[in-house]
């Protein structure tokens, strides 16, 4: 058995691995899941010294404060550390607003400027693979712009997910929470927008985006392969930190748009220096 050896370099990298979870989101498909995707291959992490090397109770080998490992339990922590960094440096930042920062920031590009890649299949990945991308912690520090989110705007997803009244009171710490309005579980102010379920007509999604960086003009380039998709108004202009804006996409697909088929696009709001990417899925009914 020859020595370890540390290989730099690699390319391509990151590539989605075969074993990875993929969407579409089966309870809730109007919510693109997963959000993004963190290292989780080969990861070397501490280790229960009580634990078997490969965790069979029948392996003797224990005493082992370090191993190498693979999974969702890998990538977890990477994300979870990615936070807990983020709330460190913007302690007024909400759970919702930190989820914006990484997924907005995420790339979808490897270590040669290509698609990332699928282990499965060998194809270029999508977004049911990686989410909106793979993490980038420190552009992640200065997002530019994020889509928050509050207990209340939740619990209007719930209403409009046709959740029970009483069942969404008990979740409401204040109180009793009422159902009132009209809301659409697509306009829930998510960084990612799904449709999977997609008429002929055009469909109207509506968020908020929040200043978070140093005054300026953002602008709108919307794309999606075989819809026609605008952004209302394309041009947003903030003066201060925290300073919200609110916009409309409007979806539509055309006549050549396959039925039962997922189409895969983005919106990115630009200022000359942040990038705010938000991944669009699209199936037409």
């Amino acid at each position: 058995m020859s020595p370890a050896k540390t290989f730099l370099g690699i390319k391509p990298a990151p590539v989605m691995a075969s074993f990875s979870s993929r969407g579409p989101n089966k309870l809730q498909p109007s919510v693109l899941k997963p959000d993004v995707t963190a290292p989780g291959v080969d990861i070397l992490a501490a280790y229960s010294i009580f634990a078997s090397a490969s965790n069979l109770l029948t392996d003797p080998r224990r005493g082992f404060p370090f191993n190498v490992l693979q999974g969702t339990s890998m990538s977890c922590p990477h994300v979870s550390g990615i936070a807990g960094l983020l709330k460190t440096l913007h302690p007024n930042w909400s759970p919702a607003a930190i989820k914006s920062a990484i997924m907005t920031t995420a790339t979808t590009l490897d270590n040669t400027n290509m698609p990332i890649r699928d282990a499965f299949g060998k194809k270029s990945a999508n977004a049911f693979a990686y989410g909106s991308g793979h993490v980038q912690p420190d552009l992640a520090i200065d997002p530019g712009l994020v889509y928050d989110l509050s207990l209340t705007d939740y619990l209007n997803f719930l209403c409009a997910s046709g959740y029970d009244q009483q069942l969404i009171s008990a979740l409401n710490f204040n109180g009793t929470f009422i159902c009132s309005g009209s809301h659409s579980i697509t306009d829930l102010n998510y960084p990612s927008i799904t449709l999977p379920n997609l008429g002929l007509n055009a469909v109207n999604i509506t968020r908020t985006v929040t200043n978070v960086g140093p005054p300026g003009t953002y602008t709108a380039k919307a794309q999606l392969l075989g819809h026609n998709i605008a952004v209302v108004p394309n041009s947003l202009s903030f003066k201060k930190v925290g300073e919200k804006k609110t916009f409309q996409v409007i979806v539509q697909a055309t006549s050549v748009t396959k039925r039962g088929e997922y189409h895969f696009g983005e919106l990115k709001w630009t200022n000359g220096k942040h990038i705010v990417r938000s991944p669009i899925t699209v199936r037409r009914k």
